[in-house]
């Protein structure tokens, strides 16, 4: 592979020095970043970064055995970081759409047959290579919108045979996609309607059977509940995430989306990576979370979907609280890929600043899912995974609402996104 030689930024927006922790409070402005910027990639990894005029007397006598790409005018960052997607499924669900706009409610549809019970039925009928090709059209369309590494949950299988299906699908696009497709197991997303009855049984299949099966088949990295009324209680969520730990699963945890319900506080007692959405956590907390490291991982797609009132983002990150942004894509509450939206939405909904809102899909994100010393900023070491926007700031990547700026993606050294369109 010969050398990428990245020229003439005009702003290289590194986020450096910040790969071994989250970056929280006042730190999430601080964005390092360099104007004229330039970046020399060799064998797919970072290996110099600075201004065009230092890369280019130190890598004088090897310019011409380079590619290169020439980013005069345009904004480099770090190739975006999405923690948190449910895209691997199968089905659609617009019909909720004018339900929700007549009244429903999220959880009313759900328990009429609706949501993520519509998605599991249709998920269950798709076959594997079905799934397959359905879920690897939305990661082209992560990739075209500057995402580079994406978080998929499974947990429309709702059983041992179709959970495991949805994450073989899942570890088959990280094989055969550029984008990094890193894996959560999330069993416990709702409860089936052939346990409705019995929810503590459904919670004991999760734990003795579907749990070591996916270690055993080494399918997940990760272990996410729904800790909500009405779908698993506190308790419930606590077996399930200390089961997972036990078989090597770090735990995540979807909280206080639609009340307070102590998913916040759950998070941080049993040692959470994340805990995602937090629309109504309380005070103490989020007060825990900033204590014990867990990171917030917030979702305003979804609040602008479901037409309710977004997270707190400012209390949280003042808090102390490391804050990241994810699309939540699904297909019934935030059927988007597009983490540049997100990043507007966090900045109007959530009193966000545009440079907390790119450290949250950046770095943050990284970190969200285990990833911080790989990838997130750009400093030489870590993967070359970058993305050109043709915008001549970073903050014009943000106030530009709901339109797609990106130009070129490197992942991994290679060229995959060029000129808006890809090429891998």
């Amino acid at each position: 592979m010969r050398p990428l030689f990245i020229r003439n930024a005009n702003q290289l927006v590194t986020l450096a020095g910040s790969s071994t922790a989250p970056l929280v409070k006042e730190k999430m402005n601080e964005l390092h970043i360099i104007e004229n910027g330039s970046v020399w990639v060799e064998g797919g990894k970072i290996a110099a970064v600075g201004t065009d005029e230092e890369l280019s007397r130190r890598f004088q006598e090897r310019i011409a055995e380079a590619e290169i790409i020439d980013a005069t005018g345009k904004t480099v960052t770090p190739g975006l970081v999405d923690p948190h997607t449910h895209f691997v499924y199968a089905g659609s669900r617009e019909s909720e759409f004018a339900m929700r706009l007549s009244g429903a409610t999220y959880m009313e549809i759900m328990n009429a047959g609706g949501g993520i019970h519509a998605t599991t039925k249709a998920t269950r009928q798709a076959s594997e290579e079905t799934l397959y090709e359905e879920s690897k059209r939305r990661l082209d369309q992560f990739l075209l919108h500057g995402v580079t590494t994406v978080e998929a949950k499974s947990g429309y299988g709702l059983s041992l045979e179709h959970e495991i299906k949805q994450l073989t699908v899942a570890k088959k696009l990280d094989e055969t996609h550029p984008v990094d497709v890193v894996r959560t197991f999330m069993g416990a997303h709702a409860v089936p309607a052939e346990w409705k009855d019995n929810p503590d049984g459904f919670v004991r299949v999760i734990v003795e059977e579907m749990i070591p099966k996916v270690s055993e088949l080494g399918l997940a990295e990760f272990n996410d509940v729904f800790c909500e009324r009405g779908v698993f209680t506190p308790e419930q969520a606590r077996i399930i995430l200390e089961a997972g730990k036990a078989y090597g699963l770090m735990p995540k945890i979807h909280a206080d989306e639609i009340e307070p319900y102590g998913g916040a506080e759950l998070a941080a007692e049993v040692g959470a990576i994340s805990a995602d959405h937090l629309l109504r956590a309380s005070d103490e907390g989020i007060r825990r979370m900033a204590e014990k490291g867990v990171i917030a991982v917030l979702l305003p797609g979804t609040a602008f979907f479901l037409m309710t009132k977004a997270a707190n983002a400012r209390k949280i990150i003042d808090a102390g609280a490391a804050v990241s942004l994810s699309t939540d894509c699904n297909p019934g509450s935030s059927p988007t890929v597009s983490l540049p939206l997100i990043m507007n939405l966090g900045c109007l909904q959530m009193g966000m600043t545009p440079a907390e809102a790119l450290a949250a899909v950046t770095i943050n994100a990284a970190h969200a899912i285990n990833r911080g010393r790989e990838i997130g900023s750009i400093e030489a070491g870590k993967k070359a995974d970058l993305v050109l926007f043709d915008v001549p700031n970073y903050m014009q990547l943000i106030y530009h609402y709901g339109m797609n700026h990106t130009d070129t993606v490197v992942k991994n050294g290679r060229v995959v996104v060029k000129s808006g369109r890809l090429c891998y």
